[in-house]
């Protein structure tokens, strides 16, 4: 893997971000994203790969563009797969609340879990928990041997878990365990991510979400040395026809990051809206700027990049930017 396509990566998220941080609290999460996905679609037909989406927005006759199987890249280098959430927390960012951010990894062919769009139960830490989880092991437990690797109280730590009624009982027992609780709405990627920074103020990251946000927060966690755990959740037949049609057989498996993101994976991630992780889009007369971070698990060097854009400067970005304007206008 080119070392060089890392930062290609993060000029992609970049411009998901700047698109769709134009719809922050106005409503419409569909706008959000189909500006999110046009955006991010156009800066790939620029980077040196030749890629395939695995993770993306669902299948062909779903999806009009980053559809899985699509092929995107111009061309060049090796072979790719590619998973992307061009804009992770839809419902956030058309509410202006904290927490979403537009992300993409890169692996080679082969090196991502064909994960279908359905729920997985998951829990995350960073490289001081690092063998210190198990999925199978109740909230209690957990917390007390994470407190114990990081060398404090379970009272010290944050969890940050998705606010859905199905996870009531384990947020009472994170609460009766003595641990502090962020619920957050949605976007379960950064959390996870942000649970790996030292700082971040998040120790963990528990609860079912979607299998295919999983694989990218896998991603990053491989590229930080950080620890994650994963189980697939069915909620009927028709869900295992589909695993067993991308490839699973065995339904309990137990997957670590390692076999969601193998070989020498990339990730980057550009905030929309501010989060533990990431700051959001800032617009300003003729620009804007971002906060990204970019990583590679061969090097587990992590990149934050501040950006300043001059659209004055960037001829399809500024294109871009007048076409996002128009259609919040409209």
């Amino acid at each position: 893997m080119d070392r060089n396509l890392a930062l290609e990566l993060v000029r992609v998220t970049e411009a998901a971000a700047l698109a769709c941080g134009r719809w922050v609290g106005k409503g419409n999460k569909e706008a959000a994203d189909a500006a999110a996905v046009n955006a991010m679609r156009k800066a790939l037909e620029t980077v040196g790969i030749s890629g395939t989406v695995v993770i993306g927005e669902g299948e062909m006759d779903e999806a009009p563009m980053l559809y899985i199987g699509e092929k995107v890249g111009s061309g060049a280098l090796a072979e790719v797969d590619i998973a992307v959430d061009p804009l992770e927390g839809t419902s956030i960012c058309a509410k202006g609340m904290n927490g979403s951010i537009a992300t993409i990894a890169l692996a080679p062919k082969g090196g991502f879990l064909h994960a279908p769009d359905m729920y997985m139960e998951k829990i995350a830490v960073g490289p001081a928990a690092r063998g210190a989880i198990d999925i199978n092991a109740p909230p209690a437990a957990n917390l007390k041997n994470v407190a114990a690797a990081k060398g404090c109280a379970v009272e010290d730590l944050t969890v940050v878990i998705l606010d859905r009624p199905r996870h009531d009982k384990t947020v009472k027992e994170i609460r009766k365990a003595g641990a502090r609780i962020h619920l957050i709405s949605d976007g379960d990627v950064a959390p996870a991510i942000a649970a790996a920074v030292e700082g971040s103020g998040v120790d963990m990251m528990l609860g079912i979400g979607g299998a295919p946000e999983g694989v990218l927060a896998a991603t990053a966690l491989r590229c930080m040395g950080g620890d994650m755990q994963a189980r697939l959740v069915f909620l009927n037949q028709e869900e295992r026809e589909r695993a067993r049609a991308m490839g699973i057989e065995d339904f309990d498996r137990i997957y670590r990051a390692e076999d969601m993101a193998r070989g020498d994976v990339v990730f980057a991630a550009t905030g929309v809206t501010n989060g533990d992780l990431l700051r959001g889009v800032r617009y300003f007369a003729g620009g804007a700027a971002t906060h990204s971070i970019v990583m590679r698990s061969l090097s587990r060097t992590v990149r934050f990049i501040e950006a300043r854009h001059a659209f004055d400067y960037k001829p399809g970005l500024n294109a871009q930017m007048q076409g996002t304007q128009a259609a919040g206008r409209g």
